[in-house]
């Protein structure tokens, strides 16, 4: 089985244990939950119903009201929708929050402040009842408009129960209210005057003058009706309270059990993971041991391939990284002896001759001045072509790209190279059409340079060079035909290594530094192009430019 479906398999454990897990606590707990949910909105309902009534009762209008609202929207989290029997709106949360009114939710309460007759408390004797209950209509009329007149002045009320139910009315004002708030007496004596309710007394209540012609049993229920009756004028309207918003979202479940059921799952992961570092991650740990002994500079580390899954692809990636690591450590080790033995016998040349002149072994004169200056070019001719190679293989090559004809740039290459292949015998020529490409010119006559170079040292007199530009519809193409000596085909693949030269025994003054064709092929490559070699031996080489063409 591959690692991917072991993998898989432990996902599909993993995933069916929590949605059964998660399943069975849903449906276990939901039922409470609703229960819960339900039980708490009732309980709510209750407080907002009991609070709003205490407020009306106590006031004695609905005046002021939206602050007591605003609260238990703020306690509840609840949308709140106060209307009166009447169906006007006293007030509504929405509305209060500058939002759209929404409908109404399904939980509605009875909020009546108007105080109910307690008869038993009244003289059994019916003219003495009756007399009872017009005082007690009285009474109430009187304070309840004193009290919602104290309520609109922003006055303290006091509402004290009596042994009748009709609450006593009064300011609620301490020493220090009446101190602090110069005229608050003359407002609640002012209060008191419109709650006088002129011409009114105790006769007016024809109501109860009526209940004196009822029968004894029918006397009590005719005096609850008629208190009812001539309260209800002046008395705070009775109201339905609407609590939630149809459409609000329902009660979420608790964590607390789904967080046992993501601790049971995680427990089932953890079990899953340890059997599978123990029976499929072994190879993994075995390639990280390899990758930390890599990392400690041991190139020779590989680690074993077995089977034909992901890991194993995994395990062959890592040793083709580790070979390719390992050839780059010794193709650098060669760099550097290269460099060594490139420089040690310049360096031993100059030094010996140096120290000849200084001990007086050979006179100095123009010719061994000449030679020691042109050993010198060569080194700095070395040196900076390795730091061209180093700064292009590693990106930081500068570049000014223009768009080039290589018809011109070729022509320009033959007019620089015309003495010196004049001077050997060989003939340069140019064959080429206008065809451009987006380039340095500067790097690119570089390139066309290094070519040109070798090629003429590599043709024997009579022999030719040619420079060829042809086009295609996307690229750009460049040849160097000589009809030199030719590269042995074990050879070729060297090329464009740094220090290869063809014949080994050539000296650098020359065969060059060795690194032209290497710094060719990085310039060419940073140029999206590529460059290729054929050759043979007693017939001659060509190197092929392709780079992409413009318009």
């Amino acid at each position: 089985m591959s690692f991917r479906l072991r993998v898989l398999w432990l996902v599909v454990l993993v995933a069916v244990s929590a949605t059964a897990a998660t399943a069975w606590l849903t449906l276990r707990q939901a039922s409470q939950q609703i229960n819960d949910s339900a039980t708490t909105d009732r309980a709510q309902l209750d407080e907002v119903v009991g609070r709003l009534t205490t407020y009306g009762s106590r006031h004695g209008t609905w005046e002021g009201v939206p602050d007591l609202v605003r609260d238990l929207r703020a306690q509840t989290g609840q949308r709140i929708h106060l209307v009166a029997d009447t169906g006007q709106v006293i007030v509504d949360t929405d509305t209060q929050e500058d939002r759209t009114a929404r409908p109404l939710g399904t939980m509605v309460g009875v909020v009546d402040p108007r105080p109910v007759l307690n008869l038993a408390a009244l003289p059994a004797e019916p003219a003495s009842r009756q007399k009872g209950v017009a005082a007690a209509i009285a009474g109430y009329r009187t304070g309840v408009l004193f009290a919602a007149c104290l309520t609109r002045e922003s006055v303290p009320v006091v509402a004290s129960p009596t042994s009748t139910g009709v609450p006593q009315f009064d300011a609620g004002l301490s020493a220090a209210d009446v101190r602090d708030r110069p005229g608050v007496a003359e407002i609640v004596d002012g209060c008191a005057d419109v709650a006088a309710e002129p011409g009114r007394n105790l006769a007016d209540a024809a109501s109860v003058q009526v209940c004196g012609t009822s029968r004894v049993e029918a006397l009590d229920s005719c005096l609850a009706q008629a208190f009812t009756n001539d309260i209800s004028d002046v008395a705070p309207v009775p109201a339905r309270v609407y609590l939630g918003a149809r459409g609000d979202p329902a009660s979420v479940l608790t964590a607390g059990p789904l967080l046992a059921a993501a601790a049971g799952v995680a427990a089932v992961a953890v079990i899953g993971t340890l059997l599978l570092s123990r029976r499929v991650l072994r190879p993994i740990d075995t390639l990280t041991a390899a990758a930390q002994r890599l990392g400690r500079g041991d190139l020779t580390g590989r680690v074993p391939v077995r089977g034909n899954d992901e890991l194993a692809e995994l395990a062959r990636s890592f040793n083709r990284m580790a070979d390719s690591l390992q050839r780059g450590e010794e193709r650098q080790r060669r760099m550097v002896a290269d460099v060594a033995h490139e420089l040690r016998t310049p360096l031993a040349n100059l030094r010996g001759y140096l120290e000849a002149l200084s001990d007086g072994v050979i006179t100095p004169d123009q010719d061994l001045f000449a030679s020691l200056h042109e050993e010198a070019v060569l080194q700095q001719r070395i040196v900076d072509d390795l730091q061209d190679l180093a700064l292009a293989e590693a990106g930081n090559l500068a570049y000014h790209r223009v768009t080039v004809d290589l018809a011109e740039l070729l022509e320009t290459c033959r007019t620089a190279h015309h003495a010196r292949a004049e001077s050997a015998g060989v003939s340069l020529r140019v064959a080429a059409e206008p065809v451009a490409v987006h380039a340095d010119p500067d790097r690119l006559r570089q390139v066309m340079g290094n070519l040109v170079t070798n090629a003429l040292q590599a043709t024997a007199a009579d022999g030719s060079v040619r420079l060829v530009a042809s086009r295609t519809d996307t690229q750009a193409t460049v040849r160097v035909v000589d009809t030199g000596s030719g590269i042995a085909a074990d050879a070729l693949p060297h090329v464009f290594d740094r220090f290869w030269r063809a014949d080994s025994a050539r000296g650098r003054r020359t065969g060059g530094s060795g690194l032209g064709l290497a710094i060719a092929r990085q310039i060419v490559t940073d140029h999206q192009g590529t460059i290729t070699v054929a050759s043979e031996v007693g017939v001659g080489t060509t190197f092929t430019i392709t780079l992409p063409r413009v318009d």
